[in-house]
């Protein structure tokens, strides 16, 4: 085997969202290093079921305010209809 090509594979801490922790090994980071989740299985909609809804950075209503409030909404199906070009004689 050819000497170092391989990564360095180490023990790390990964603290969950709770604040929870557990040490794993990994090519991550250095000896000792803390991996902080924002994401993880506890929270996740994946693994808890439960779907949430969150507006991170006020996406939403950035998209009203250049928008106008009723944007983005299903219209009540009458569209506008375009002015009639006059008739040709």
């Amino acid at each position: 085997m050819k000497e170092k090509i391989h990564p360095d594979y180490h023990t790390i801490t990964v603290v969950m969202t709770d604040g929870s922790s557990f040490e794993t090994r990994s090519t991550w980071g250095k000896e000792g290093a803390q991996m902080r989740l924002d994401i993880d299985p506890k929270t996740h909609p994946a693994w808890t079921g439960v779907r949430q809804s969150i507006d991170r950075g006020g996406r939403v209503q950035r998209f009203k305010d250049r928008f106008g409030a009723g944007a983005g909404t299903k219209s009540s199906g009458k569209a506008a209809a375009a002015p009639a070009a006059p008739a040709k004689k």
